[in-house]
C-alpha cells in the first residue's frame, strides 16, 4: 500500500497522540467525516490501524506481526526508495549478511547487478533472488524454515552465523520504541539478528517511517549499537536526538541525504 500524504498524516497523528475519534480527526485535518472514515477503512485494511466504535488506534498486538503478504504490499514505494539508497552504498566485492523482512528483500532486488558480493542469508526469498546473479556468491543458513515467510530461524541458524565476520550486516526490524530499543516479534528471529550484529563490522538497519513508535515484544538491540539507519522520512522526536547521541548516521532515502550524529 502506497500512502497518500493525508493517510500518512493521519497515521502519524494516531502514533503521536494515541487513539483518536473520527470526529477529532475530521476537525484536525479539515475534511468530512465520510472522508476520514474512508481513510481509516483503507488504513485498517492494510493493518496499519485498528478500528473501534467511533475511532481508531494503532494495532494493539505486541506479540504478532502483520501477515507477510500484507507487509509485502505495504509502503512498497518507501521500501523501494530505501532499498535503492542502501544498494548505492554497498560496494562491489564486499561481504554481507541479509536477514528476514520485506524491506531487506527489496534491497536484495536492488543488488542483483552488483559484482563480487558474498551474501549470507537466512531468507530463502533473498537466496532465490540473488542466486540468479553469477557475480554473487550466496550462502544459505541452516535451521528451521518459518512457513509464514520462508525465513530461517533457530539455534542452528545462530550457530551457522557465528562462523562469519562480514563487512556489512543489514537487518530489518518490526519496531523502534521511544526509549531507543529496536524490537521484533519472534525471539528466534531476534537471536539470529543479535548474532548478525555481533558478526558484522558495520551494522545497517532498514526501517520505513511506520516502524517508529511501533511496539513489539522482544528487544533486539539499541539504536547506539548500529552504525547506519536507512529510512524514508526524517525520524520524529525523540528518535532524531537518540541517533545524534548514539552517533548513528541517518540516511533519509526520499531526500537522498544523510545526517551524521
Amino acid at each position: 500500500m502506497n500512502l497518500a500524504p493525508r493517510h500518512t498524516q493521519l497515521l502519524d497523528e494516531v502514533r503521536a497522540h494515541g487513539p483518536q475519534t473520527i470526529e477529532a480527526l475530521s476537525e484536525r485535518f479539515g475534511v468530512t467525516l465520510q472522508t476520514v472514515r474512508r481513510d481509516v477503512q483503507r488504513l485498517a485494511e492494510a493493518g496499519l490501524l485498528s478500528r473501534f466504535h467511533g475511532g481508531v488506534r494503532l494495532p494493539g498486538s505486541t506479540t504478532q506481526n502483520i501477515a507477510y503478504r500484507q507487509r509485502q504490499a505495504m509502503l512498497s514505494e518507501a521500501k523501494s526508495g530505501i532499498a535503492r539508497a542502501i544498494a548505492q552504498r554497498v560496494p562491489n566485492g564486499c561481504s554481507l549478511i541479509l536477514n528476514i523482512g520485506t524491506t531487506i528483500e527489496a534491497v536484495a532486488h536492488e543488488l542483483r547487478n552488483h559484482r563480487g558480493l558474498r551474501v549470507i542469508t537466512n531468507n530463502l526469498h533473498i537466496a532465490a533472488l540473488l542466486s540468479t546473479n553469477p557475480e554473487c556468491e550466496v550462502i544459505v543458513a541452516g535451521g528451521l524454515v518459518r512457513a509464514a515467510d520462508q525465513g530461517i530461524v533457530g539455534e542452528a541458524t545462530v550457530d551457522f552465523m557465528r562462523q562469519f565476520k562480514v563487512d556489512i550486516g543489514l537487518i530489518g526490524i518490526s519496531g523502534i520504541e521511544s526509549d531507543g530499543t529496536l524490537r521484533d516479534f519472534d525471539y528466534r528471529e531476534v537471536k539470529v539478528a543479535r548474532t548478525i550484529i555481533e558478526q558484522s563490522r558495520e551494522v545497517w538497519v532498514a526501517a520505513d517511517h511506520s516502524k517508529f513508535n511501533r511496539p513489539a515484544m522482544v528487544e533486539l538491540a539499541r539504536l547506539d549499537e548500529i552504525d547506519v539507519m536507512f529510512t524514508d522520512a526524517p525520524p520524529p522526536s525523540p528518535f532524531d536526538e537518540l541517533m545524534v547521541q548514539g552517533n548513528v548516521q541517518c540516511v533519509v532515502a526520499d531526500a537522498n541525504s544523510a545526517r551524521k550524529g
